[in-house]
């Protein structure tokens, strides 16, 4: 008798231990809420916020369609979630935001259009699989069209300056065509002859009303997304100081129209090497310049004390740098 009782008194602890320890192992992986200001975000997994109003270059977006918000929370959701990259968007914006927006507002072309820099290369002088080269991302053919030098020695598709210039004049002539920013965006996508002819088949009027290619269905959209974030960071989970982000860097322009046999013997006469001579003048593809085109270039040099952190930010401690 003794022996069943000792049994179901050990059965009965053991219950009650199982049930603790499943309680406190719960309560452990429970979202909680953050005093984070204006974030309203918990700690575990959450979906984001979408805007009560949006719109692209003054353009609303029609939230009321539920195909539409379903289409942002997409990729508000990407955005949000995928946070290196996100995170890497924020730091160099802060750097190239500040050259490209004051070249758009120059020729007409909305603000907005600046985060179509980000999506298209995450303001990197990236190459895709079919060739489009640079932040804008433009194809050789169309870079040429535009005005960008492209040859043996130069590629201005990584010319910061110059690329968004050209992406003015091409982004005008979409506008002239589709008398809609938005509808310019998409077409910058998928091309000008491309959603016209989508938009005549479909016997529709503007980019939501669109069936479009996978791609292109998303990408008036990815913008719509990094802009959201980019207006309240806090809100969907990005936190940063300003000496988180990459600084503008002061350079000076030093003129070239003839031969530069050695580059990197021109960079130490600047006062710089040649790996930061690549790094603020990429178009340059070589280690040379002919120019037998007897083209006038302006070539970057960076400011000496514009290389050194403390610089930027000289209250936020050396880390590492002497002082």
């Amino acid at each position: 008798m003794q022996k069943k009782i000792a049994i179901i008194l050990v059965s009965l602890f053991s219950f009650y231990v199982i049930i603790f320890l499943f309680g406190a192992s719960t309560s452990l992986v429970k979202p909680t809420i953050k005093d984070a200001g204006e974030n309203n975000y918990t700690d575990g997994n959450h979906s984001s916020e979408i805007p009560i109003k949006l719109d692209f270059a003054e353009e609303q977006v029609p939230l009321e369609r539920l195909d539409v918000r379903e289409s942002l929370d997409r990729e508000l959701l990407v955005n949000a979630y995928w946070h290196s990259q996100t995170f890497l968007f924020f730091k160099r914006a802060y750097r190239y935001f500040p050259v490209i927006a004051p070249i758009l507002k120059k020729n007409g072309i909305p603000d907005d259009f600046k985060y179509l820099a980000l999506i298209e290369s995450g303001l990197a002088n990236v190459v895709s699989p079919a060739g489009a080269t640079g932040y804008w991302q433009f194809i050789e053919v169309t870079g040429s069209k535009y005005g960008l030098i492209i040859n043996d020695e130069v590629d201005e598709r990584y010319h910061l300056e110059k690329s968004t210039e050209a992406v003015c004049k091409y982004l005008k002539n979409s506008f002239n065509i589709f008398k809609s920013w938005t509808l310019a965006a998409a077409a910058y996508n998928m091309g000008d002859a491309g959603l016209e002819s989508q938009l005549k088949s479909q016997k529709v009027y503007n980019y939501y009303d669109l069936f479009l290619n996978a791609e292109t269905a998303r990408y008036v959209f990815r913008i719509l997304a990094v802009k959201t974030i980019f207006a309240n960071p806090k809100k969907y989970g990005f936190y940063f100081e300003e000496n988180d982000l990459y600084p503008p860097v002061k350079t000076e322009s030093v003129e070239v129209d003839t031969t530069v046999y050695d580059l990197a013997q021109f960079a130490l006469d600047k006062g710089i090497n040649y790996k930061i001579l690549k790094e603020y003048n990429p178009w340059l593809k070589k280690s040379s310049l002919i120019n037998k085109g007897k083209n006038t270039f302006y070539i970057k040099i960076p400011y000496a004390d514009e290389l050194l952190y403390k610089k930027h930010f000289p209250v936020s401690g050396n880390y590492g740098i002497s002082q």
